[in-house]
């Protein structure tokens, strides 16, 4: 389900599912919680998804610890058997992972299909269908890059979540000047960050005297001719379209129209960083040495209609792989919840498509994980042995909490799940729809190996941390002594 966050201090309200979205709004004192929180973000920031399960599974650890240091074995003998287990476990996560990206067809399967389990938990999950397909679209774009920048999401309110769509090519959230055409064809495109408001004289504080009207005249012409310069710097570049971050005022716009280039004012930073990314392009702010400046291009500009605002396209722009994605929703929240589930997925398939390998999801990665450690437990001798068994323990947690959470019965679907694997049925699993366990490869409930990987290895390594503390100690704050003064 969802969790509704409420800031205590400016009162808005967020609506949101994401693990560490959650956990970064939280206020914690305690040290160990900010451990877990940490390990949270690391996997937001690191592959995007598993927050939850990654918090999760560092706290069932230390649970499972803390019953093990109240049987009197040391926190030592704990982290050696952890150790062991969490390498038994990461082991056996490499002999399950399937690697298809040899066959294009089926690699995009698996795209899609660890789309559809990352957001099938998320506000997007009616739709799961379209926004797995629009995900995967977007990501093989990419080619291979794992830079999301290339990839806008505008948020627009109204019309419903499945109104969104995929649109090829860059959006600007701007228009034209006046009396523009509103298309334009092969641009070449100068992407500034400069004043193009008359230059005023730029001294704190200075005042003009005139005593008669003619000097204030000179005075303007001389402004003007100073703009004029500038604009026919700007020119020589041999442009289609001035892209300004700043102002453009109406008598520098109406010397580039004449000269039949089309202006953008006011393009804010991020889009003129991400136009000047997506089109080969570099922002400038000076214009007197024409050759080192680099022209962004594109194939096509114009004006387009979404929602009930006028926005300007690129389309058939010099990195090819840029999209825009816009989104629609009834409100805020629900666009800015859609948002973050969508980067979720995007992030996830991006890091799929660098490390190619997949895994079963619904429990049955965690269930051979832990049928692998338990295994290992069985090989070792002394009370590490109780340690292993007990990470078994904790891994064994995660599809517990899955069923739990579809509101079934955990305790039987995880033994039956458990049985199952034991039987040799390596990809069996959850199928939390109707609450039986079935085959995973047939259900397309699968994951990406970076995923689990992560989760593993830092959710053992987080616990070992705080095994590690015996004592926490408050150390005092810095006073200034007074009697010194």
């Amino acid at each position: 389900m969802d969790k509704l966050l409420q800031s205590s201090s400016s009162g808005n309200s967020m609506v949101t599912n994401d693990g560490a979205t959650i956990l970064k709004s939280i206020p914690f004192d305690n040290p160990a919680a900010k451990v877990l929180v940490n390990i949270s973000k690391v996997q937001d920031d690191e592959v995007g998804d598993g927050t939850t399960s990654v918090t999760i599974l560092g706290a069932e650890l230390l649970r499972e610890a803390e019953k093990l240091v109240d049987q009197k074995i040391h926190p030592q003998t704990i982290i050696e058997g952890y150790r062991i287990a969490s390498k038994a476990a990461l082991d056996c996560l490499e002999t399950l992972a399937i690697d298809n990206s040899n066959n294009q067809e089926q690699f995009q399967k698996d795209l899609i299909n660890i789309a559809k389990t990352t957001l099938s938990s998320k506000i997007l999950s009616q739709d799961k269908e379209y926004f797995s397909k629009l995900a995967v679209d977007a990501i093989l774009r990419l080619k291979g890059s794992t830079n999301l920048d290339h990839i806008q999401i505008i948020k627009k309110v109204g019309g419903k979540i499945s109104d969104s769509f995929l649109d090829e090519g860059f959006i600007l959230d701007k228009r034209f000047g006046i009396n523009q055409p509103k298309k334009i064809e092969n641009c070449k495109i100068l992407i500034a960050n400069t004043s193009m408001d008359t230059d005023k004289v730029k001294i704190f504080g200075a005042k003009f005297k005139v005593d008669s009207t003619s000097k204030l005249a000179e005075l303007e012409k001389a402004e003007r001719e100073r703009m004029r310069e500038k604009v026919n710097k700007i020119l020589k570049f041999n442009i289609d379209c001035f892209v300004n971050r700043q102002l453009i005022y109406d008598w520098p716009e109406q010397l580039l129209s004449d000269n039949n280039v089309n202006s953008i004012e006011h393009a804010d930073f991020e889009g003129v960083e991400r136009l000047a990314l997506v089109t080969g392009g570099e922002v400038v702010s000076t214009f007197d040495n024409p050759e080192t400046v680099k022209l962004g291009y594109c194939e096509k500009i114009e004006e387009v209609i979404i929602g009930e605002d006028i926005m300007t396209k690129f389309s058939g722009v010099a990195k090819g792989q840029a999209c825009t994605i816009v989104l629609r929703g009834p409100t805020e929240q629900v666009l800015d919840e859609a948002e973050r589930s969508l980067h979720d997925a995007l992030s996830v398939l991006s890091q799929t498509t660098k490390e190619t390998r997949i895994v079963y999801g619904g429990g049955c990665s965690e269930m051979n994980m832990s049928k692998a450690v338990e295994t290992a437990a069985q090989n070792t001798m002394g009370k590490k042995a109780l340690a292993i068994e007990s990470f078994a323990k904790a891994l064994r947690q995660l599809p517990t909490i899955l069923s739990d959470n579809a509101g079934l019965d955990s305790s039987e679907l995880v033994s039956k799940l458990r049985t199952s694997i034991y039987n040799g049925m390596t990809t069996s699993g959850l199928n939390l729809n109707d609450g039986t366990i079935a085959d995973m490869s047939l259900l397309g409930t699968t994951e990406s190996y970076k995923l689990k990987r992560a989760v593993v290895s830092s959710a053992s390594e987080a616990a070992e941390v705080l095994l590690r503390v015996d004592n926490i100690i408050r150390a005092k704050p810095r006073t200034a002594n007074r009697d010194a003064h």
